[in-house]
C-alpha cells in the first residue's frame, strides 16, 4: 500500500475516532473510577438504530467477584435517529442469563448482528465453573471461565433469554477465557457469520483476537484460530482485542483500490498497573480493564489477513483520565458514518461516546 494512501486512512481513522469531539451518550451507573457502560456495537434494523453494551460497576477481577459487582447487567438501546436520544428497551441481569447448571458471575463484551433471517446476540459471561484439574491451583475464589452465548430472534425487541444457548467455549489452557464477541458477516450474501473473540490463558497473563467462522448451512461455529490478530511488539504487547471492521468507502484514492477493510482494536503494554521512573517517558501503557486504541488494515480479498497499521504506538487515547479508549463500533449511513466507543472521563468514569463523520468530509480526505 502506497504512503500516500496509508496516511489517508490514517487521518480518516483519527476524524472518525475524534477524541476531543465525541460526546456522551450512554453515562455509566455512576460518574466515578470503575463505572462504565460499554462493549457492544451499533446496528439499523427495521428503520431504528440499536446499540449493545454492558454496564460495569466498580470491582476488580484479580481478586474475585466479591470486589465489587463488575459487569451486571446486559441492556440494549434504540433511537429513531443516528445521533439519538437512546431508549433503553431491553436489560438482561446475570441471573436473567444464567442457564443450565452454571451461574453467571459477570457479563462482559456483546455484539449484535443482522442476518438474512433474524438478529443474533452474542454475550459474554463468567460462570462458575472450575478450571480444569491440571490448573485448578490458579483459580482465584469466586470467578469462574468466560464463554459466548448467542440469543437469537426475527427482531431486536424479540430477543429473550428463553433461547438462550452456548455458542463458543474451549478447553485449550492457553485460550480459556473466550469474550468480548465482535460478530459480522462473511459477505452482502449473508454466506456465514465470522466471529472475532478475545481469548485470556489461564494465568490471565495476556490475550489475543481469535476467529470463528459458522458457513452458511452451519449450525454451529467452528474455531479458525485463537491467533487471528495476535499481540503486538510494543505498545499492545500484552494483549489485541479486534472491535469492529470497517469498509473504508469507495471515493477518491481508494475508488479504484480493491476493497479495503479497517479494524479497530483495543491494546495493552500490561495487564498491571506498572510503576514509572520519574526519568522515562510518560504514556498510557493500557492495563488490565484499562486498553487504549489502534488500527489495522486488510483487504476484504485477502481475509482474514490482516495487518497491523499501529506498529509502535496506539493510535487512540483519550485526552481525559487514565486514557482509557476502547471497545470502537462503528455503522455507515447514506449521510456518513457513526462511531461509538467507551472513553474515560475526568472523573475516572467510562460512559459510551460517539463522533458522526459526515460524508463529505469524508470525501475531503480521500480526494485524490
Amino acid at each position: 500500500m502506497e504512503q500516500a494512501v496509508k496516511e489517508r486512512i490514517e487521518k480518516f481513522a483519527s476524524a472518525l475516532i475524534d477524541q476531543n469531539s465525541a460526546q456522551p451518550i450512554i453515562e455509566p451507573n455512576s460518574n466515578s473510577k470503575g463505572f462504565w457502560y460499554g462493549g457492544g456495537n451499533i446496528i439499523f434494523h427495521n428503520a431504528k438504530y440499536y446499540l449493545c453494551g454492558r454496564y460495569r460497576d466498580d470491582g476488580d477481577s484479580r481478586t474475585g467477584i466479591g470486589a465489587g459487582e463488575r459487569g451486571l447487567e446486559l441492556a440494549i438501546f434504540s433511537s429513531d435517529y443516528v445521533d439519538g436520544p437512546w431508549e433503553k428497551i431491553k436489560s438482561f441481569s446475570k441471573l436473567d442469563l444464567t442457564h443450565g447448571n452454571e451461574n453467571v458471575i459477570s457479563i462482559e463484551g456483546s455484539s449484535l448482528l443482522v442476518t438474512d433471517s433474524e438478529i443474533d446476540l452474542f454475550i459474554s459471561t463468567e460462570k462458575d465453573r472450575p478450571y480444569p484439574d491440571e490448573v485448578i491451583d490458579f483459580q482465584k475464589k469466586g470467578t469462574g471461565i468466560w464463554d459466548i452465548d448467542l440469543i437469537s430472534a426475527s427482531s431486536v425487541e424479540e430477543l429473550e433469554v428463553d433461547n438462550i444457548r452456548g455458542a463458543l467455549r474451549t478447553e485449550e489452557l492457553g485460550s480459556l477465557h473466550i469474550k468480548d464477541p465482535f460478530a459480522f458477516n462473511l459477505n452482502d450474501n449473508f454466506e456465514g457469520v465470522g466471529l472475532f473473540f478475545c481469548s485470556h490463558p489461564f494465568t490471565w497473563a495476556s490475550s489475543n483476537t481469535g476467529l470463528a467462522i459458522k458457513s452458511a448451512g452451519e449450525k454451529e461455529f467452528t474455531i479458525k484460530s485463537f491467533s487471528a490478530f495476535g499481540r503486538g511488539s510494543s505498545w499492545d504487547v500484552a494483549c489485541a482485542r479486534v472491535t469492529d471492521r470497517l469498509e473504508i468507502p469507495k471515493v477518491g484514492i481508494m475508488e479504484d483500490l480493491p476493497t479495503t477493510l479497517l479494524y479497530f482494536y483495543d491494546g495493552a503494554e500490561c495487564l498491571r498497573s506498572l510503576d514509572e521512573s520519574p526519568a522515562a517517558a510518560k504514556r498510557p501503557r493500557g492495563y488490565s480493564c484499562e486498553e487504549i486504541g489502534g488500527i489495522g488494515i486488510g483487504y476484504e480479498e485477502e481475509f482474514p489477513l490482516i495487518k497491523r497499521f499501529s506498529e509502535d504506538f496506539p493510535q487512540f487515547i483519550s485526552p481525559y483520565g487514565t486514557g482509557c479508549s476502547r471497545y470502537v463500533s462503528t455503522h455507515i449511513t447514506n449521510e456518513g458514518i457513526i462511531a461509538t466507543w467507551q472513553q474515560s472521563q475526568n472523573d475516572m468514569s467510562q460512559p459510551l461516546v460517539s463522533n458522526f463523520l459526515p460524508i463529505e468530509r469524508i470525501c475531503q480526505i480521500f480526494s485524490s
